[in-house]
């Protein structure tokens, strides 16, 4: 495996002029994001956290690197593996992340921090040492944002927090970078047929069993409601190659939208944030929610 901070031989030519990086690849949209780059031309250094998970994705145009965004030893390497390389850095996709879910008083404050180090500062770690690279090739960087982003379920506190805040830090970026030749895109999944949901709901139901009686008497249901509507929304979602094949489109798409939605469901639901009041976005989710309460439960 090719670790960062070794260059890899380069055989120049029109189709290997440009590097991007995409982090999280291990799985899922990351992973066919990195496929789907590498088929277009690029050359793609695929931010990994395993040795086997390297294995996995080597291919053609994919060489993977270690790393861990919280680990900024790993962001420095990484840094130093773009600055040695003959090729300009087009993109900088940040799609790392975590889904936690759990009820804000029950969240441990340990919980709540890890979520924001991986899902927001991570990603300022990881943009802060590549945009260098990026302004000399007038590059983009693209944030995987979510719908979660737009509008916060219940149970979405630390989550959706998170990819909130990834929301406005693009804003600013955008803002100020923009006169300096760099794009800044926000893309924002809906449902994903990945891994990610059956993790994040392995980790409620980690957190649900550590409620206090008078918790789990509170949130009990409502944690189960969510999980089975977590469940529903990742099996009626898109294939990670379709979501892939949008955040390609940001990448490659001479002129890019600021944000991009992907599925149905996140485009109908950023648009109803943006047009219905939060009174009646709340009657929307509990409605939507109470038919995935357990039977006897009440919402």
């Amino acid at each position: 495996m090719v670790e960062a901070g070794t260059v890899a031989k380069v055989t120049m030519s029109s189709e290997t002029q440009k590097l991007i990086v995409v982090t999280g690849a291990s799985t899922g949209m990351g992973a066919s994001a990195a496929r789907e780059l590498a088929r277009q031309g690029f050359h793609v250094l695929a931010g990994v956290r395993r040795d086997r998970d390297a294995d996995a994705i080597r291919s053609a145009g994919v060489e993977p690197v270690i790393l861990d965004i919280t680990k900024p030893e790993q962001v420095e390497a990484l840094a130093a593996r773009v600055a040695d390389d003959p090729r300009v850095l087009h993109a900088l996709v940040n799609n790392a992340g975590i889904q936690v879910n759990a009820p804000v008083e029950a969240l441990p404050m340990a919980q709540w921090r890890w979520v924001f180090e991986v899902n927001l500062f991570g990603h300022i770690a990881v943009t802060q040492a590549l945009l260098p690279a990026l302004l000399r090739s007038k590059g983009r960087v693209i944030n995987i944002s979510s719908v979660g982003g737009k509008l916060a379920m219940p149970t979405y506190g630390a989550y959706a927090g998170a990819k909130f805040a990834l929301e406005a830090v693009s804003d600013s970026l955008r803002r100020e970078v923009a006169p300096l030749g760099v794009q800044v895109v926000v893309v924002e999944p809906g449902g994903v047929r990945t891994e990610m949901a059956a993790r994040g709901i392995a980790t409620a139901n980690q957190l649900a069993a550590q409620m206090t009686p008078e918790q789990d008497e509170r949130y009990g249901s409502l944690v189960q409601a969510i999980n089975t509507l977590m469940a529903s929304g990742t099996a009626s979602g898109v294939t990670a190659d379709a979501a892939a094949r949008v955040i390609a489109k940001a990448v490659t798409t001479r002129r890019p939208r600021a944000r991009y939605t992907i599925g149905r469901d996140a485009a109908l639901l950023t648009r109803l944030a943006r047009v219905l009041s939060d009174r009646t976005l709340d009657r929307v989710s509990a409605a939507n929610l109470r038919r995935h309460y357990p039977k006897g439960a009440t919402a």
